[in-house]
């Protein structure tokens, strides 16, 4: 069976409730490919208003979220929580916690189990520094990163995981892993996928790329066999959005 092609928008901290209202409402109103499933996350703060707002085809995630389900951990939210508003998705070890928020491993894999287990679904992010890549670390670095979730969650649990390879080095700064570079991290990351958990989690595992992806690159990216999709930041704030959707019309 074809893997769905995937794309989620990143919105990172940024948008009003102006400006988020004028990107749904170009959402709505755009024709997007019907074969692809869209994915958006904005701020918390704005969650319930885009999923109130928002065409049922779009879905919400949100950017983060907290390995336990209730108590006294201030400025948290738990995935029963979202589960609760009608937020289906969530982020998950993007590098921007790991690296600022010193996010490990093992704790991204806590948040990860607790987001499958209550029935929300996740875009589970890995990737390299820059000096990493330049020290051919590169697939050490990820699957790694990825082994500590694997350890974590059942064979069937990825079926509700997506993986996002995003290269640190690539995020937010214009530059872009070549198709050769990305497919490259893909395929071995499928490959991973067979020895570790089974050749059916493999094949079925959406494996999609984020790093400075736009309306310029995307066709290109599209047209390699283990890129299923991306997981676009600041160009998700923009109309071009809608063309990195339809990259494969």
């Amino acid at each position: 069976m074809a893997r769905q092609f995937f794309v989620g928008g990143n919105f990172k901290m940024n948008g009003s409730v102006q400006s988020i209202k004028k990107i749904i409402s170009g959402l709505n109103e755009a024709n997007l490919d019907p074969k692809v499933e869209v994915v958006v996350a904005p701020p918390a703060l704005y969650l319930l208003l885009a999923r109130a707002e928002l065409r049922k085809e779009v879905e919400v995630a949100a950017q983060n979220v907290y390995d336990k389900n209730e108590g006294a951990f201030t400025g948290e939210i738990s995935p029963a929580q979202l589960k609760d508003s009608n937020i289906g998705w969530t982020l998950i070890g993007h590098s921007e916690r790991r690296v600022i928020l010193k996010e490990s491993d093992e704790f991204v894999a806590s948040k990860t189990k607790n987001a499958l287990d209550q029935g929300v679904r996740v875009i589970l992010c890995c990737g390299e520094s820059l000096e990493q890549r330049e020290k051919g670390e590169t697939v050490s670095v990820v699957t790694a990163q990825l082994g500590a979730v694997a350890k974590a969650i059942s064979a069937e649990q990825w079926a509700n995981v997506v993986i996002a390879y995003e290269p640190i080095w690539a995020i937010g700064t214009g530059k872009v892993a070549t198709t050769a570079q990305a497919q490259e991290v893909h395929i071995a990351l499928r490959q991973w996928l067979s020895k570790t958990i089974s050749d059916k989690v493999a094949e079925e595992t959406r494996i999609i790329y984020g790093g400075s992806v736009s309306e310029k690159n995307c066709k290109d990216l599209a047209t390699q066999p283990d890129i299923d999709g991306f997981l676009v930041g600041g160009a998700s704030l923009k109309p071009a959005f809608v063309d990195i959707v339809n990259a494969r019309l």
